[in-house]
């Protein structure tokens, strides 16, 4: 049964309106949410949801969004959510997003208007190849455009107007979940699973049309923290052992011709500087360290770790310290026992009419670590691509196929329950 109707222009006008919306996310900040500006989205989607007849929709004093869709079946179907993130990556600029729209895609590379040197290049990026005749969006080349996440945020409000609209189409209780600060691994830190009572979720945070990721990195991160000797300069012979210096030297000497970002993928793990800072008397370096299994995660830092000792046997009066701290782990681990959550998220995809292709991701989603609380949670495409850059594009019709899925996959779960 194809339960989704047409809802393009609605679908779009809803992606642009929350594309405008600023809710940068800050990894500088303590609060939660990291930054106040998160909140006026949430605020807007409490609206709509109120506005749509879902009466339990509210924002809490984190920032994060919860609503109810009540089932519509006599059946014991398992309670499923759907979960978006609301916040856009530190990494590039969200204030003032101008979202434009390139109707009936034509395969011609996209020069952005407000920085022509910003340029989608067809040659660039693979997915183009499958959008001719589609309505493409992206930003005018001074911002990213926020389709990771506010592409997924879409696509699940537009299922629940949908849900709304068409009682009669039969499904079990449905949770929608929207969090702040999953750009800097803070999505989940203090969502309520308790009060969202749901058995099993899907995030919708992916990008080709049709992926669906039933596997994560697993994640650490680092800090490196060097100890040196300070002196005057001017009477620092055989006394001053700079901590910079020491710092700099272990990562020169940190691998790079494997083991970095810019040289792995696939299955390939590394380890990442993403930050360094520091003083003459202390220099510290913060790292991430990815992998897809916990083992290789170990494995990396202990190279971290030996870089460190060989650097510092040429500094006796200096030490260091390397702590490392668990991000996320590998969501396979849990879904592996679960395997009818990824089952009906594959049939949902083909019941749309699209090849689905389930794949790893190389990185994480709020899934991982939804997955590791109690809610089994692979993760489904939204349709955003280059995410995190000025470059970044979404298709209309694929989140139109997004908006189906989910429709699908909450039909699916009463069907065979």
């Amino acid at each position: 049964m194809n339960t989704y109707q047409n809802f393009n222009k609605s679908l779009e006008n809803r992606f642009i309106k929350y594309a405008k919306i600023d809710t940068q996310s800050d990894p500088e900040s303590p609060t939660c949410p990291s930054t106040e500006k998160q909140k006026n989205l949430a605020i807007e989607l409490v609206k709509e949801l109120l506005q749509l007849g879902i009466e339990d929709a509210h924002m809490d004093d984190n920032g994060y969004v919860y609503a109810t869709i009540p089932a519509t079946t006599d059946k014991n179907v398992p309670v499923i959510c759907f979960c978006s993130h609301m916040d856009t990556s530190p990494d590039c600029s969200g204030e003032n997003v101008k979202p434009i729209i390139h109707k009936n895609y034509n395969g011609n590379d996209i020069i952005l208007p407000d920085d022509e040197s910003i340029i989608i290049k067809l040659a660039e990026h693979k997915d183009l190849q499958n959008q001719l005749g589609n309505d493409i969006i992206t930003a005018s080349g001074t911002t990213l455009l926020g389709a990771d996440n506010k592409a997924g945020v879409a696509e699940i409000m537009e299922a629940a107007a949908f849900f709304a609209q068409n009682k009669e189409v039969k499904h079990g209780t449905i949770k929608i979940l929207f969090t702040p600060d999953e750009e800097i691994g803070r999505g989940v830190d203090k969502a309520n699973l308790k009060k969202l009572a749901a058995d099993f979720g899907y995030t919708i945070d992916g990008e080709t049309l049709g992926s669906i990721e039933d596997e994560t990195f697993s994640a650490d991160g680092a800090r490196l923290t060097i100890n040196g000797v300070s002196s005057h300069p001017g009477f620092a012979k055989g006394k001053m052992e700079s901590a910079i210096k020491i710092l700099a030297e272990i990562l020169d000497k940190l691998p790079k011709d494997g083991l970095t970002p810019e040289t792995t993928e696939f299955k390939e793990g590394f380890i990442h500087p993403v930050s360094i800072k520091g003083q003459v008397e202390h220099a510290e370096a913060q790292f991430i360290i990815r992998d897809f299994t916990d083992e290789k995660l170990q494995s990396h830092a202990n190279v971290i770790k030996e870089v460190s000792e060989l650097v510092l046997k040429n500094y006796p009066n200096s030490n260091y310290n390397l702590n490392v701290k668990a991000q996320y782990r590998n969501m396979k681990q849990i879904l592996d026992k679960y395997p009818k959550v990824v089952e009906y998220g594959i049939l949902a995809i083909e019941r749309a009419g699209i090849k689905a292709k389930k794949q790893s991701i190389r990185g994480g989603t709020d899934g991982s670590r939804l997955s590791y609380m109690g809610l089994p949670c692979p993760n489904i495409f939204a349709g955003e691509h280059a995410f995190h850059s000025k470059q970044e594009w979404v298709s209309v019709q694929d989140m139109e196929k997004a908006v189906q899925t989910i429709i699908n996959i909450a039909c699916i779960w009463e069907e065979n329950s």
